[in-house]
C-alpha cells in the first residue's frame, strides 16, 4: 500500500474485456471514486452533502474525482436513483447505509506491522467454531461481552490455550443486516448469514458502531491478540447469497448482473435464502477473489470457511485458491460441500463435496461421519451408531454406520478396507488427501451434541449422555481429517433442544461457563484428547499414502469400531511417532465388551472417560475388555 493512501485496484479479464470494481482511492489531495454500473445508467456519487456526476469510461466503469481532503466524509453511489455504499466499501456508517472515506493505516493497532499469519500445516489444525456473542455474553468477568474485544481478554485467551485449539472459526463477522446497530441496548441476536457489506466488520460487535474506524481497529486487535497466542483466525464468508435482492448493494449498482436466474426468469434459490449469486460472472468472481485477498492483507486472516460452497462454481473456487497461494499457501480454505437447493448451474460445475477432487487443497465437511455417529441432520429423533447400545437397529443400518465412520476416520480418501457401497451419502471417495475432509459431529447449524443425543435417546441418564459425548469426540479427534468442534462442547453445551438457533435469544445460545466447574471430567477429557492428537503424528498423518500404509481397521462386533495405526516409520515414510502400534477401540454398547486385538505389550492411555498420555496401566496378550460407551486407546 502506498504511504498515506488506501488503494484497492481490482481488475478482471473476462469476455475479452477488462473489468474494474467500484473503489474509493483516498489521498489528502483528492479522492477518486469508481463504480461498475450499466453503461446506460445515470450515476452520481454523493460525498457528504455534495452530489458529483460520474463520467462513463470503458468497460462500464464510472469515475468521479473529488478534490481536497475527504477523510471522514460519508459517500453513496446513486445509480438510476438507487443509493448504496457500492459493493466493496471498506468502512461504513452505522447499519452500513453509507460508505465512509478512511485511511486504513489510521486503524492499525500498535504493533500491527509485525503481526503475521499463524503458519501451521493443515493436518495440525484443530478448529473451534464460535459466535462472538455466544462465547462471551454470559461471562461474568468479561469486560467486553459479545464484542470483538472479548477475544483480547486474558480469560478468553487462557481458556482457548488451556483447551488446546489452535484455530478459531468465527461465524460471520462482516457487516450484516439483521441487527440494528442503533438499538444495541435491546435484545437482538443473529448468526449473521445475511450479508450487507462483505468487507467491513460488523458494527454490533464493536464498542461504538457509530464511529467507522472503531470496528476496523477492534477487529484487528482481536486478530492480533489471537495471533500472539498462536491461534489462527478463520473467517466464515457468505458469498453465495445476499440479505435479499431488493436492498442488495449488488442489485442497486448493477441490477441482475450478480444473480443467477432460472430458465423462466425467476431467481435461482440454491442458497435457500431467496437468491443465489452468480460466481461464474466475471465481476462476481473477481469480487470474491479480491474480497478474500482484502481480508488476508488488511486483517491478516488465516483461513476461510465458505458457506454453501456447493453454490459456487469450481473455476471460481480454484481461482480463489490460486490467488490465496500467491499471498500465503498455508492459508486454509474449506466449506460446506453442498447447496440448500437446486442451483441454476449443473452440479458437475459446482463446488459440491463430490467435486472436491477437482479442487486441490480445498476441504469440505464430512456429513458421513457426523450423521453416522449421531444420526441424520434432517431428523433429530433418529439416532446413529452412538445410540446402537440403546436403540434397536437392523444389521444393514449398523453396517452403514460403521462403514461411514471408517470412511471418516480415514479422511474420506480411498482406503482398501472401506466398502463405499455401504457408506452414507457418498459411493466414491471424494477427498484426494485427508486434509480435504473436516471431521466433526456438531456445529452451529444444528443441535449441539449433548442436545442431539438427549433428543434421539429419550430417557437416557446424564451419565450415559456424557459418556456418549466423549466417545463421539474421540472418533472426531483421532480421525485423519481436520478436526472441528463447536464452541462450548467442552462445557457440555446445551441450547435447550433448539435445532436452528440463528435468532434465538442469549438465554438459548450463551455458553454456561459454570459447567467448567460442574463437569470437570468433560473439559479435562476434551483438553487431553486435543493434546494427545497434537502430541502424536499418527493421528494426523497428513497424506493419503501414509494413511493407507499405516491405518488398519480391525474386525469387531457390531457396536464397536476399532483400528490400528502404525506410528513407526514404514518403508521410509516419516511417521516416527513416539508411540507405535496404536489401537483405538470405540464401544457404543451398554455392556463392557471383550474383543480380540493383535498380540502385544500395551500401555493404556485412554480408558473409561479418562485420558493420560503417561499411562493408566499396562496389559499383555491378545484380548482386552472395553468399558461400555467409551473409548479405549492403547499403544506399544
Amino acid at each position: 500500500m502506498i504511504a498515506g493512501m488506501a488503494v484497492l485496484m481490482m481488475t478482471c479479464k473476462g469476455e475479452n474485456q477488462a473489468f474494474h470494481f467500484d473503489e474509493m482511492t483516498y489521498s489528502p489531495r483528492e479522492t477518486v471514486f469508481k463504480l461498475f454500473a450499466p453503461a446506460d445508467a445515470a450515476c452520481f456519487v454523493v460525498v457528504g452533502n455534495d452530489s458529483v456526476k460520474m463520467t462513463l469510461g470503458k468497460d462500464s466503469i464510472w469515475t468521479a474525482t473529488v478534490k481536497g481532503d475527504q477523510k471522514g466524509q460519508t459517500y453513496e453511489f446513486v445509480v438510476n436513483g438507487q443509493a448504496s455504499p457500492g459493493v466493496f466499501a471498506k468502512a461504513v456508517s452505522v447499519n452500513g447505509q453509507k460508505g465512509v472515506v478512511v485511511d486504513l493505516k489510521d486503524t492499525n493497532p500498535e504493533g500491527w506491522e509485525t503481526d503475521g499469519h499463524v503458519f501451521r500445516p493443515y493436518n495440525d489444525l484443530i478448529v473451534y467454531e464460535m459466535h462472538h456473542r455466544d462465547f462471551s455474553i454470559a461471562r461474568e468477568d468479561a469486560k467486553y461481552p459479545g464484542k470483538f474485544m472479548a477475544l483480547t481478554e486474558p480469560w478468553a485467551i487462557d481458556h482457548l490455550k488451556e483447551l488446546g485449539v489452535n484455530a478459531i472459526h468465527i461465524l460471520p463477522s462482516y457487516d450484516y443486516g439483521s441487527v440494528d446497530e442503533t438499538r444495541l441496548n435491546e435484545p437482538q441476536y443473529n448468526w449473521g448469514y445475511d450479508p450487507m457489506n462483505y468487507n467491513v466488520p460488523e458494527g454490533s460487535y464493536s464498542t461504538d458502531p457509530g464511529r467507522p474506524e472503531v470496528r476496523i481497529r477492534e477487529f484487528k486487535q482481536m486478530v492480533q491478540a489471537l495471533h500472539k497466542a498462536g491461534i489462527a483466525v478463520i473467517l466464515d464468508v457468505v458469498y453465495n447469497h445476499t440479505y435479499d435482492i431488493e436492498h442488495s448493494n449488488f442489485q442497486k449498482t448493477y441490477p441482475d448482473y450478480y444473480y443467477r436466474k432460472n430458465a423462466d426468469g425467476t431467481y435461482s434459490n440454491g442458497s435457500g435464502c431467496g437468491n443465489e449469486t452468480a460466481s461464474e460472472q466475471p465481476m462476481m468472481r473477481r469480487f470474491m477473489i479480491e474480497s478474500v485477498k482484502y481480508w488476508i492483507n488488511e486483517y491478516h486472516i488465516d483461513g476461510f470457511r465458505f458457506d454453501l460452497m456447493g453454490c459456487h462454481d469450481i473455476e471460481t473456487m480454484n481461482a480463489i485458491r490460486k490467488a490465496v497461494d500467491e499471498i500465503d499457501p498455508t492459508i486454509f480454505i474449506y466449506g460446506e460441500g453442498w447447496s440448500a437447493g437446486q442451483c441454476a448451474l449443473p452440479t458437475e460445475e459446482l463446488g459440491v463435496k463430490a467435486n472436491i477432487t477437482k479442487m486441490p487443497r480445498i476441504a469440505a465437511f464430512s456429513d458421513e461421519i457426523r450423521d453416522a455417529l449421531r444420526g441424520p441432520f434432517d431428523d433429530d429423533t433418529k439416532a446413529g451408531w452412538l445410540g446402537s447400545g440403546i436403540r434397536i437397529f437392523g444389521s444393514s443400518d449398523l453396517a452403514g454406520f460403521k462403514e461411514s465412520m471408517k470412511f471418516g476416520i480415514a479422511g474420506a480418501i480411498a482406503h482398501p478396507q472401506v466398502d463405499m457401497s455401504k457408506v452414507n451419502y457418498s459411493k466414491e471417495p471424494w477427498a484426494t488427501e485427508p486434509t480435504q475432509m473436516i471431521s466433526y459431529v456438531s456445529c452451529h447449524d444444528d443441535m449441539c451434541l449433548f442436545d442431539r443425543l438427549k433428543t434421539s435417546l429419550p430417557g437416557v441418564s446424564k451419565d450415559e449422555l456424557i459418556r456418549l459425548d466423549l466417545l463421539a469426540q474421540t472418533a472426531v479427534f483421532t480421525s485423519q481429517g481436520v478436526p472441528f468442534m463447536l464452541s462450548g462442547e467442552e462445557l457440555l453445551r446445551t441450547k435447550q433442544g433448539v435445532h436452528n438457533s440463528f435468532e434465538s435469544p442469549d438465554s438459548i445460545n450463551h455458553l454456561d461457563w459454570s459447567n467448567k466447574e460442574k463437569y470437570p471430567q468433560v473439559f479435562n477429557y476434551y483438553k487431553n484428547l486435543i493434546a494427545m492428537r497434537k502430541n502424536h503424528q499418527a493421528f494426523r498423518l497428513g497424506s493419503a499414502s501414509l494413511v493407507r500404509e499405516n491405518l488398519e481397521f480391525l474386525d469387531m462386533p457390531e457396536k464397536i469400531v476399532a483400528y490400528r495405526v502404525n506410528g513407526a516409520a514404514v518403508n521410509g515414510a516419516a511417521v516416527n511417532d513416539s508411540w507405535r502400534n496404536i489401537i483405538v477401540i470405540l464401544n457404543a454398547s451398554r455392556a463392557d465388551t471383550e474383543v480380540n486385538i493383535p498380540e502385544g505389550n500395551y500401555t493404556i492411555v485412554c480408558c473409561d472417560g479418562v485420558i493420560n498420555e503417561n499411562g493408566l496401566g499396562n496389559l499383555q496378550g491378545s484380548k482386552v475388555i472395553v468399558d461400555a460407551q467409551s473409548a479405549l486407546i492403547i499403544h506399544e
